[in-house]
């Protein structure tokens, strides 16, 4: 203090009270502003296009979410401030932090010997930006156009604020009116999204330039095909144990003990190599499919063992219960887009019975680019509205009640069940449309009662079905895949 100045109101002093309440009052209002905004930009996000609304013959329906549809301002409000609060208020805090981070920027460098408000320690990982893309140049028909497509990709690394990466994804997602899922765990994120094909370029632009994921994503890592905003009923974003579920606390097995990873041409090399030796009976290799049965029955690769299991949290115990078939063997994993494979392969190796673990880095989709016309035979089971996709004509899998060929997903009608069924157009217009007779006849008697309830997954295809199938040593594996 210069000598002869008057000392600074302390805390406790009118003066330094009238502050301290003028800041809280400041900060209260700028909270309520945030959230006003936040609560704006979620309405406008689920709003219907004026073209769409027309085409339909009016104006009618004007904002659609959580798969309902609202003709009024006030029901969109409504809907909003009692089902999605909790959003609001994370999308808030998130504009709330951007905007304190740019007047810190704008207030020039921190004092020297203060870094980053740590005193000179540098932070272990990478802060997270809140940074938004500007879309002021982008027309709106262009950011919201049904012509798109779909985004998968992941992305393992150490999140310090999994909550606050989950605002900021929910903040970009909405902005650039981008539906699907994005899972956020302290390992990583895992994510697929669909939209216009402006908005996701720049999806992948603002995601390669997070400060968290530098020089870990790159442009490579994003898997696109054809969709949209459509392919998804709506975009939920949330925090989890886990990026992708298996069922293994991360801290256990860890993606950083994964496998070889092998590009689309040396996994191809791989494959044309087993299939070789295999034929002949000298084959030392296992080509493992470590997605769900319902995903490997209308497209694998030939000669794959491709493992009964309805959820990738039975892989561990799978392998677990099939140890044996493993041991002294090189396992080439495969997987959608690679993601169960840095999971599934650590855990793989953790049980130090396999000579070597590969996986194809990027999975089917990857492969698919370069080789549609490779090993893998049939669809592309993919988790949105369109069940598959496809990169060549074989149909490899049949319908559930007269055995004609048929790769086309549908769920079953039986409100109790839901599972995917395969199900010719023939057998439909027969009236059959659950996945097996005691669902056909629950369907009845449900829609008889006209309850409405929903139950899950009981039914005679679930009961019949070994949680964690035991594989017999033998080139089973090789058969399902002559096709």
């Amino acid at each position: 203090m210069v000598p002869g100045e008057a000392p600074p109101p302390g805390p406790g002093s009118p003066r330094g009270k009238a502050g301290a309440e003028a800041e809280a009052v400041a900060a209260r209002k700028q909270r309520a502003l945030a959230r006003r905004k936040a609560f704006s930009l979620f309405v406008k996000a689920k709003e219907v296009p004026a073209a769409a609304r027309c085409a339909a013959g009016g104006e009618g329906v004007r904002w659609r979410c959580c798969r309902q549809a609202f003709e009024e301002l006030s029901g969109i409000h409504r809907h909003v401030a009692l089902q999605h609060g909790g959003d609001i208020g994370q999308q808030a805090e998130a504009a709330a932090e951007q905007a304190a981070a740019e007047v810190s920027l704008a207030s020039g460098p921190a004092p020297a010997g203060n870094a980053d408000g740590l005193n000179g320690h540098t932070r272990s990982s990478p802060e997270i930006s809140c940074t938004l893309p500007d879309t002021s140049h982008v027309s709106y028909d262009d950011l919201t156009s049904k012509v798109g497509e779909v985004l998968l990709y992941y992305c393992y690394c150490e999140v310090k604020d999994p909550e606050k990466l989950c605002a900021w994804q929910k903040a970009l997602c909405q902005h650039l009116h981008l539906t699907g899922k994005v899972r956020i765990a302290s390992e990583g994120i895992n994510g697929t999204v669909g939209g216009s094909k402006v908005a996701t370029n720049l999806y992948i632009e603002v995601m390669l330039s997070q400060p968290l994921f530098k020089d870990i994503l790159c442009q490579e890592d994003f898997k696109s095909s054809a969709g949209g905003a459509h392919c998804f009923p709506d975009l939920r974003v949330g925090v989890f144990k886990e990026i992708v579920p298996m069922g293994i606390d991360p801290k256990i097995v860890s993606y950083k003990e994964t496998g070889i990873h092998l590009s689309p041409q040396e996994f191809h090399t791989e494959v044309e190599q087993y299939l070789s030796q295999a034929s002949r009976g000298q084959s030392d290799t296992i080509l493992l499919d470590c997605r769900n049965f319902y995903e490997s029955k209308i497209g694998h690769f030939q000669g794959c063992l491709a493992p009964d299991i309805r959820k990738f949290s039975y892989f561990p115990s799978y392998v677990d219960e099939n140890l044996e078939l493993f041991k002294d063997k090189r396992v080439l994993m495969y997987c959608t887009g690679g993601i169960r494979c840095e999971r599934g392969s650590a855990y793989l190796r953790s049980k130090a019975v396999c000579r070597e673990v590969y996986q194809l880095k990027g999975g089917i989709h990857k492969y698919l680019e370069e080789f549609p016309d490779g090993f893998y035979r049939g669809k592309l089971f993919v988790f949105d509205d369109r069940y598959a996709i496809c990169s060549n004509e074989d149909i490899i899998s049949a319908c559930r009640y007269c055995g004609t060929l048929w790769d086309q997903y549908k769920l079953c009608s039986s409100q109790h069940c839901r599972q995917l069924v395969l199900i010719c157009p023939s057998c439909r217009n027969k009236g059959l449309t659950a996945c097996c007779p005691v669902c056909q006849e629950k369907e009845l008697t449900v829609t008889s009662r006209a309850s409405g309830q929903t139950l899950k997954e009981e039914c005679e295809c679930t009961r019949s079905r070994p949680r964690v199938p035991i594989e017999h040593v033998s080139h089973r594996m090789l058969d399902a895949g002559k096709d």
